[in-house]
């Protein structure tokens, strides 16, 4: 039985009301950090990543498409691994479908990882997913921005990452990056996210936070024990 307090229907209306003052007020707040968050200087992209990708190799800029921006969704799944990591898959159950939206904005949407490009091909279709999954050419991507380590970063215990010095516990951490390019083509990071700044994007946890138990992840082991890939919960 959740711990509640009863009231009449006029009460309920007034705190209501009152709790409504503040989310306007948090709405405010999120609007105007998304506008600092765009106005945000570039760096310029001179590295020539190369992705495998459905129809071939494709460079960064490849991935725009026709689009001047993009949206690159750093997906754990190391190039050993069996699977994909779960709370990336509850990512990405959220995000399927979003592409054509997003390119309705001048936006591409991929998923990339380090993991072979036929791996990825089948795990998406395991869990019936349609959008863009690319398989990294080497490891280079994902290590400079700051989801992927080496061994004798592993070994050591120090790695960058939420662009903070940390001691890594995976060789594949999530995170999400964001790109422009400009006329000439050139290519330029507009903005990257890593560990909890990931929320605002996970869609289940936008809607777990309506809920009278909200996430009920504070008798777990770690947050995101409960998490099972979408095929696995009936088991």
């Amino acid at each position: 039985m959740l711990n509640a307090v009863i009231v009449s229907r006029d009460d309920w209306v007034a705190a209501r009301k009152q709790l409504l003052d503040e989310e306007k007020a948090f709405l405010r707040q999120r609007d105007a950090l998304s506008a600092k968050r765009r106005e945000l200087p570039w760096v310029k992209i001179d590295a020539d990543y190369r992705f495998d990708t459905n129809d071939g190799e494709k460079s960064l800029a490849d991935l725009f498409d026709s689009k001047s921006q993009l949206i690159v969704n750093h997906f754990m799944f190391g190039p050993d691994w069996e699977e994909g990591c779960k709370s990336c898959s509850l990512n990405a159950d959220g995000y399927n479908g979003l592409s054509p939206h997003l390119a309705a904005r001048d936006a591409a949407f991929v998923t990339a990882s380090n993991a072979p490009l036929a791996k990825l091909q089948n795990y998406r279709k395991r869990l019936g997913w349609n959008f863009e999954w690319v398989a990294c050419k080497g490891e280079d991507f994902n290590r400079d921005f700051h989801v992927s380590f080496s061994k004798e970063e592993l070994n050591g215990g120090k790695a960058e990452y939420n662009f903070r010095e940390f001691e890594p516990f995976s060789d594949e951490m999530p995170g999400i990056s964001v790109f422009a390019k400009d006329d000439a083509g050139q290519v330029y990071h507009t903005y990257s996210s890593y560990s909890r700044g990931l929320d605002n994007i996970m869609g289940v946890y936008q809607y777990l936070d309506l809920l009278p138990k909200g996430r009920d992840e504070g008798d777990l082991s770690f947050s995101m024990e409960w998490v099972k890939r979408n095929d696995e919960y009936a088991a």
